[in-house]
């Protein structure tokens, strides 16, 4: 109250000065003004201008002493004035030891892109608004300014951020927002999103590839499949490789360098290919060096006219795979390797071959009654013209019979007339004007209209049944010994 008294009768006193004309105005203030702000002005002044700007969020970190890597960042990507600014922002700011925690080199990489993965990375840390602790644990999520999603989760008493950093220290309040401390940097999840397994580590844990896998590692492209690039593999499943010819996957695993390592890089193109690419193709380059052509037909990817595209888009971290449901083989090496396939493929005997095929039952029982069986089923080599059951059957009513009556006579005579020495092949038969059968009487061998006739009228009708112990070639009627 005394107070309040001195200042009103001061006030009452300078204007009555005034109002007189006394001492001027100039020099009155000069004596009293500077007693009216100490004893007025001031409590209402505090905290001043200058003061406020310097409790900015930029400024409470810099003065901290333990964001000077975040200040750092900050100060790279060109975002100190906009955490200086307005706002208002909230600020998860990871300590010194939360970036000191990442891999080494990340903190050097994200430096050398400010503009880049290290400005999405400090935007990650902001929300907009001022956002104090009591509302955070409110939340399951809150936008950041980079545009991603930040989870937010309540653990034991502790708010954790994407599962991986904890709120250590909450609410610092600056003028243009909040500030939480975290234990660890958060990268934003289209930074982190998981690795995806290579090419290799897919067709192994797939388990429809065994095969492939072993064709892999026999010619060694596992590395290089397992490896960086970008590959688009055109994957044949376990089936497919089961389809090929008998002994055509064991002549391929013979020839690691060779064949195998063709076949393979046949089906890998350079660069990641996308099934939407794929079908506006009409052709591909493989790294064999040899294109595969592709089509579509009523919504199938075919490759090569023939192999279908089964499944597609089976993304890898160096690239694609396609699946397909055959083997894809080079045209340089098709002829050659089947060739080879057949060569190493361990056939039956002609007297093996002759049961198998269910047209040979006259045969067999003619050759089980003159007492052959054994020896065309034994060592050779023979090339045996055979004839089938209805060319036995189409001779005269009572021929056989009377031929099983007398099997080490006539019945072995005319078994004999069919069987040459040796294997030969149909590409040597058509050169051929006759051959010496083993029962010491040549067959005449002759070559009409395309067809292969022996004696001028029994036809050849197939050719070059490999058999372990020579060679079969089929015939439409029995051979009669001359005379």
């Amino acid at each position: 109250m005394k107070r309040i008294t001195f200042f009103t009768l001061l006030l009452v006193f300078t204007l009555f000065l005034a109002a007189c004309g006394g001492t001027s105005a100039t020099e009155t203030p000069t004596a009293t003004t500077p007693a009216q702000p100490t004893a007025v002005v001031i409590p209402t002044e505090e905290p001043e201008v200058e003061e406020m700007a310097g409790n900015s969020i930029v400024d409470i970190a810099v003065a901290d002493g333990r964001f000077t890597t975040l200040v750092t960042a900050v100060t790279a990507a060109g975002l100190a004035e906009t955490l200086a600014g307005d706002g208002p922002f909230t600020v998860f700011a990871p300590t010194d030891d939360a970036f000191a925690a990442l891999p080494d080199g990340t903190i050097e990489a994200l430096l050398a892109d400010p503009q880049g993965a290290l400005t999405d990375v400090l935007l990650y840390h902001v929300v907009s608004g001022a956002v104090p602790a009591e509302a955070v644990v409110g939340l399951n999520a809150a936008t950041t300014l980079g545009g991603e999603d930040v989870a937010i989760a309540v653990q034991d008493g502790n708010v954790r951020l994407n599962e991986s950093a904890t709120v250590i220290i909450t609410d610092i309040v600056a003028d243009n927002g909040i500030i939480h401390v975290i234990d660890a940097v958060l990268l934003p999840p289209s930074m982190v999103a998981e690795e995806k397994p290579s090419i290799a580590e897919i067709a192994v844990e797939n388990g429809n590839f065994t095969t492939l896998v072993a064709a892999l590692e026999a010619a060694g492209l596992v590395d290089t499949l397992a490896g960086e690039g970008s590959f688009t593999v055109f994957a044949p499943t376990d089936e497919a490789f089961a389809a090929l010819p008998a002994g055509t996957v064991e002549t391929l695993l013979a020839d690691p360098q060779g064949a195998l390592t063709q076949i393979l890089t046949y089906h890998v193109v350079d660069g990641a290919v996308y099934a939407a690419d794929v079908v506006n193709l009409s052709a591909a380059p493989t790294l064999q060096g040899e294109e595969i052509t592709i089509s579509v037909d009523n919504g199938t990817v075919y490759l090569n006219d023939s192999v279908a595209v089964i499944a597609t888009d089976i993304e890898a971290s160096n690239g694609v795979i396609h699946v397909i449901d055959a083997v894809l083989i080079p045209p340089t090496i098709a002829a050659a390797l089947a060739e080879e396939a057949a060569m190493m493929t361990e056939p039956g005997t002609i007297a093996e071959i002759a049961a198998e095929a269910g047209t040979f039952n006259t045969l067999l029982a003619a050759l089980e009654a003159a007492g052959l069986a054994e020896t065309f089923a034994g060592e050779g080599a023979f090339t045996v013209f055979a004839p089938t059951d209805d060319a036995f059957a189409a001779l005269p009513e009572g021929t056989i019979e009377a031929l099983l009556a007398d099997p080490t006579g006539a019945l072995t005579e005319i078994l004999l007339y069919h069987v040459v020495d040796g294997a030969v092949m149909a590409e040597t038969v058509v050169t051929l004007d006759a051959a010496t059968t083993l029962l010491g009487e040549d067959v005449t061998i002759t070559v009409s209209d395309g067809r292969v006739l022996l004696n001028d009228t029994v036809e050849v009708i197939a050719t070059d049944i490999v058999a372990s112990n020579g060679i079969i070639h089929v015939i439409n009627a029995v051979l009669l010994p001359p005379g």
